[in-house]
């Protein structure tokens, strides 16, 4: 049987196709890259905002319709749309087969051959399980970088999230599991791992009894091919100096966090569910960047949350101006059927909302600019992501630009090079997201 699958929504959910990926291949199916050719559509889905959902929706359509002019004998649907609505899905779109919730995927084999059979299978109850679905990966990212989910699930029930119902609660993976399937990532070229988790800062915490995210970067730091460890999603009040000590004393890992603090109005985050205020923020900044001078931070913001008043924009605003993170990511607020900020009354109208956003990303562009543009005459370490065609022109990244999320560096050059490979480069300008440079 030929299957084809689509990955929709963040990093985490790739890491679970990946690993379907994986189970197929050992199962011998064959993997297809063309929706005509597949007996089987699997799309992994997002649900996370509503423009997510959306999205997942479209994408179901668009599948069905090889139902009619390709081979595809059964569509599936994987991840938290499915999680979160499946009987919606099995009542509205007929055109599904078969639907897997979140932690169901040790079930597989069997919605297939279910919805072969036109039985119209639906698994979403392995949540309350904390079982991992465990398979060789097959790395669909570029070969050189790869992402290790550490965790699933989340404790935090910020009141704007629905991961905790979708995801359920916060679940470690062995570090044994981690360190054996990053050495296996290593062996096949991977040169930047990246540890993703709803919460990466609290890894260990439920199986361990104590956070060891430290340990688990002692071990990964250790295994040999592997050139950056990149640290995502930490909660700030869990950053702590044991954990930076962490950071400092493997060399492999990237001086770079992604810190997503939402907001920077107390009575905001406080109405959030956020364990911070603005004063503790400033204070987990300023000992990270005093601790770790060369640092890049990148943070999220949510604009328009519910009772959001304009004296809450401005202090936003004022605190960003402030801080100046290194890279920052912007979202309008989505209500979400099921959270408890979706009840609230004092709504923000969407145009405002928007109307924010566009003020912090316009704010962020003049501070990442003027970030940028420091590092000319400097000589940075940079990783090829590729070539422009037709060009002598390559690209690459920082340590302090995740991949897809962060800027480029572009520089010319007459001698090859292969992705992954890492080049001295000589800043020449920076702009608002991407730096200019010079091969050395």
């Amino acid at each position: 049987m030929k299957i084809f699958t689509i990955s929709l929504g963040c990093d985490k959910n790739l890491v679970d196709t990946e690993k379907m990926l994986g189970f197929f291949q050992e199962k011998q199916y064959e993997l297809v890259d063309q929706e005509l050719d597949a007996d089987i559509i699997l799309v992994n889905t997002c649900a996370f905002i509503n423009d997510a959902k959306e999205e997942s929706i479209q994408t179901i359509l668009e599948m069905a319709h090889y139902k009619e002019i390709g081979k595809c004998k059964a569509l599936l649907v994987t991840g938290c749309l499915g999680q979160r609505f499946a009987q919606d899905i099995i009542e509205q779109l007929p055109e599904v087969d078969g639907i897997l919730g979140t932690n169901d995927y040790s079930h597989l084999e069997e919605v297939i051959q279910k919805a072969l059979n036109g039985e119209r299978p639906v698994f979403t109850d392995g949540i309350a399980t904390g079982q991992f679905f465990q398979a060789k990966r097959v790395v669909s990212s570029p070969g050189h970088c790869a992402y290790l989910k550490i965790a699933e699930g989340c404790d935090k029930h910020c009141t704007y999230c629905i991961i905790p119902s979708m995801r359920g609660s916060y679940r470690s993976v062995l570090m044994e599991t981690l360190v054996e399937e990053a050495r296996t990532l290593a062996l096949a070229g991977v040169k930047e791992l990246i540890l993703v988790a709803q919460e990466t800062t609290l890894y260990g915490i439920d199986i361990y009894g104590k956070k060891m995210i430290g340990q688990l970067l002692d071990h990964l730091n250790e295994i040999p091919g592997l050139e950056w460890i990149r640290i995502l999603y930490c909660y700030p009040e869990e950053i702590d100096d044991e954990f930076i000590q962490a950071i400092l004393r493997n060399s492999k890992v990237c001086h770079y966090l992604d810190i997503p603090i939402q907001h920077a109005s107390d009575s905001l985050l406080k109405k959030m569910g956020r364990r911070t205020t603005r004063l503790e923020l400033e204070a987990i900044i300023e000992n990270l960047r005093l601790k770790i001078p060369d640092i890049a931070l990148r943070t999220t913001i949510i604009c328009g949350f519910p009772g959001e008043t304009d004296a809450d924009h401005q202090e936003l605003l004022t605190f960003l101006n402030k801080i100046e993170f290194d890279r920052l990511g912007v979202f309008t607020y989505s209500p979400e059927e099921g959270t408890p900020a979706a009840t609230y009354e004092d709504q923000v109208p969407a145009q405002l909302a928007l109307s924010r956003k566009e003020e912090v990303m316009e704010l962020s562009e003049a501070i990442v600019f003027d970030k940028n543009e420091a590092f000319t005459g400097c000589d940075l370490k940079i990783m090829v992501e590729g070539k422009v065609t037709d060009e002598h022109t390559y690209v690459g990244r920082t340590y302090r630009d995740a991949p897809e999320v962060d800027g480029l560096v572009f520089f010319s050059s007459e001698e090859e090079f292969l992705t992954g490979e890492f080049v001295t480069v000589k800043i020449t300008a920076g702009y608002d997201y991407d730096m200019i440079g010079e091969l050395k």
